[in-house]
Formats: structure tokens, sequence, C-alpha cells
């Protein structure tokens, strides 16, 4: 165990020197590795970004039903007993105007707008969920609610957030496609920055198979040379990112407080940043693995 351990700490220490050696080429690969990955990651983080939003937005079939200014309180009730016999609907729930007002007063950033209101603009509604999530029954629905005595407007509340979570998972599987893209180009960076230090190191791999090396001795320290170069592409990759969220930042804050919002592009986490480094150094450690088999399989040959 302690040979073994020996052997991979003199590997990891050989790696180190030939990283150090390669000064501004291994650089500017490590660099390349960065802005390639930077492009999916910045793309994850926005999109965990707007996540909260998603998730707060209702993706039911829910409908909002507005009575009429005139509507008397009990003919409100009336229509509500009708509501709630009726089959079709999961949940039907009153909002009168007091409470509606009192919710928007509530909403950050409109307090002072509902203080200079002289009255109560807001009509009584009903929040009602349908059974059955089809568009088209939705549609039909809300066509006859439209109908009913007392009923000045309904409006479908769930189309947008639908249309919202259907754009969010769209926008995943183009960042795992593309993710998946600059693998194959990340891979082939470091197949390439390996296929350069054998080529320099040839005469000594060939005077290690003659005196009995194995394949893993000669493999292991191209293998961390490998991780290492990714992993310090991973490094660019969340320090980029990370400048990038700062900068957007700047110019949301602004707008997003004229809505009244707190609203702000995240950082990367924790999690993130460590998943980042992990997939790097994989893909890192993979383009060695490729390159270096290639090279032994060729040498065997001859």
């Amino acid at each position: 165990m302690r040979a073994w351990l020996r052997h991979h700490r003199r590997a990891l220490a050989a790696a180190l020197r030939r990283l150090a050696a390669q000064k501004s080429s291994g650089l500017m690969s490590a660099l390349v590795i960065g802005i390639a990955l930077s492009l999916p990651t910045g793309g994850y983080v926005l999109l965990e970004s707007l996540r909260p939003l998603v998730r707060h937005a209702s993706l039911d079939p829910q409908l909002s039903v507005f009575l009429g200014a005139g509507v008397r309180r009990s003919d409100a009730q009336a229509l509500g007993a009708r509501l709630r016999a009726d089959a079709r609907l999961a949940s039907v729930r009153f909002v009168s105007r007091e409470a509606a007002l009192e919710e928007l007063r509530e909403t950050e950033g409109l307090g002072d707008v509902v203080a200079a209101l002289e009255r109560n603009p807001l009509p009584d509604a009903y929040v009602i969920r349908a059974r059955d999530p089809a568009p088209e029954s939705v549609e039909a629905l809300a066509a006859e609610l439209r109908s009913a005595p007392g009923v000045s407007h309904v409006q479908v509340d769930s189309a947008w957030a639908r249309r919202l979570a259907a754009l969010a998972r769209l926008a995943r599987l183009a960042l795992t496609l593309v993710a998946g893209l600059l693998a194959f180009g990340l891979i082939a960076v470091t197949f390439n920055t390996i296929r350069l230090q054998i080529l320099t190191q040839r005469d000594e791999i060939g005077v290690s198979k003659l005196i009995g090396a194995s394949d893993a001795f000669v493999q292991r320290p191209f293998y961390y040379l490998g991780i290492l170069q990714g992993s310090v592409g991973g490094l660019f990759a969340i320090a980029i990112v990370w400048l990038g969220t700062v900068l957007l930042n700047l110019e949301v804050a602004t707008l997003a407080e004229s809505y009244g919002s707190t609203f702000r592009f995240r950082p990367p986490a924790l999690e993130d940043a460590v998943g980042v480094l992990l997939f790097a150094g994989a893909l890192g450690w993979l383009g060695a693995y490729l390159c270096v088999s290639r090279y032994l399989r060729e040498i065997e040959q001859f």
C-alpha cells in the first residue's frame, strides 16, 4: 500500500513539474478549457437563478373569475355555491375585494400606490382549479363561465406559467447538448496537449518500457497531468461565470428595483463549483487516457 501511494505521489509531482514547465502554452490550454466550460456553466447558473420565478408560478389549470362591480355579495355567494357543486372543478376559493386590496397593499413596491387610492377599484373574484388539465377543457370551462350571470371577466392564469416552464425545459436541453459538444472539444484539447508531452518524452518512455516498466507506471503521470489541466480550466470557468454574474447584477439591480423587486443572478454555489471542477478533471483524465492508450498500442506494434 505504501509503495502504491509513493508511486502516485511521485506521478503527481511529475505532473505538477510538467504543468509548470509548459508555462504559457499550458495556461492557454487551460484558459481555452475554462472559456468553453463557462458557456454551459453560465447558462446553468442563469437558469437556476430564474428557477424560483417558475417554482412560485402556478402550473395547475387555474382560472380567475372576476365579478361585476355592481354584483351584490349575496349573488356572489350564490354563484360560489353553483361553482362548488360543479364536478368539473377541483377547488373554488372566494377572494373578496377587501382581501384583494389588502394583498395588493402588502406587495413590495405597491403600498404607496394603494394608499393613494380614494376607493377600492378591485372586484370580488373566485379562483378555481379544474380537474381536467387539458387546455381544451380549461378553455371550454372559461367560455362557459364568461356567460354566467354577474361574471365580468374570466382569466386563465396558468397559461403563461406553462409556457415559461416549457421554455425552461427547452433551455436545459439546449445546455445539455452544448455541454456535450464542448466536452468533445475539451477532450480533443487535452488529447493534443498530452500528445505533445508524450512526443517530448518518447525516448524516456521507450527506455522505461525496455527495463520492464508497466503501462500503469507510464500512464499515471499523464493521467494526473490531464486531471490538473482540466481542473485549472474548471477554475477559470468558475471565475469567468462569477465575474459575469457580478457585472450582470450591476444592471439587473437597477432594473429590478424599478419593479420593486430584489431579484439578482446568483453566483455559482459551492456544490456547483465542485461539480464543474470534477467534470473538468474527468474530461482531462479521459483525454489523457485516450492519448496515452493509443500511443502505447502503437509502440507495442513495433
